[in-house]
This record gives C-alpha cells, structure tokens and sequence, in this order.
C-alpha cells in the first residue's frame, strides 16, 4: 500500500508565499519522477513542475521564476516553494510520484495524492 500525502495549502494574499510538501509512504521499492499538478474549479488538470530522482527539474511556463521544485529522497518527500503567488495560480495542488512498489509488479507507476487547496486572494 502507498499514499502520497500533500500538506502546506491554504489562504495567501497576491505575491505571497507558500511551501507545498507531499510525502510518499508504504512498501516503496524505489522513486522515480516526483512532481505536482493542479487544477482550478472548471480547468483541467495541469502540470506546474517535476524533479527526477537525479534532481532534474521542469517547470511549466506560468510559474518558471516564481516556483521552485526540491525533493529530499532519504524521506521521499518533494517540495514545491511558490513565491509571488497570482490570483491564477489559485487551484487544488496535486502530488505525484513515478514509483515502485515492492513486492508488486515491479513496474514503475503513477501514484497521486488527494490534494491541497491554495487559494490567492486578497
């Protein structure tokens, strides 16, 4: 069994600051991409950004500059730092993660977190 379990969300005025964390847990063998994505009431799903387990990151062009992925793999945990926070950027944040799972298939698959709310409103 694995869980994925994000925390940090809440309430921020424009510009503000937030600190996403998501930790994964359970019978994991190994971790490959980690990640988050998002989605606003009435929008897709989107990605915001990914960091492999070599620490290479991606960012989508919206929050490039603004947010900063990290990831610390000793406690499988990923992080997502988002600075000068938007109206837009206001959304249920998603962590993901590309994994094994010990004992299963031994085959990397996608697993998801239930998400954290950010709102950005003044």
């Amino acid at each position: 069994q694995v869980q994925l379990v994000e925390s940090g969300g809440g309430l921020v005025q424009p510009g503000g600051s937030l600190r996403l964390s998501c930790v994964a847990s359970g019978t994991i063998f190994n971790i490959g991409a980690m990640g988050w994505f998002r989605q606003a009431p009435g929008k897709q799903r989107e990605f915001v950004a990914t960091c492999t387990s070599w620490n290479r990151t991606n960012y989508a062009v919206p929050v490039k500059g603004r947010f900063t992925i990290f990831r610390d793999s000793a406690k499988n945990t990923v992080y997502l730092q988002m600075n000068s926070l938007k109206p837009e950027d206001a959304a249920v944040y998603y962590c993901y993660a590309k994994l094994v799972v010990a004992g299963g298939n031994w085959s990397p698959e996608d697993y998801w977190g239930q998400g954290t709310e950010v709102t950005v409103s003044s």
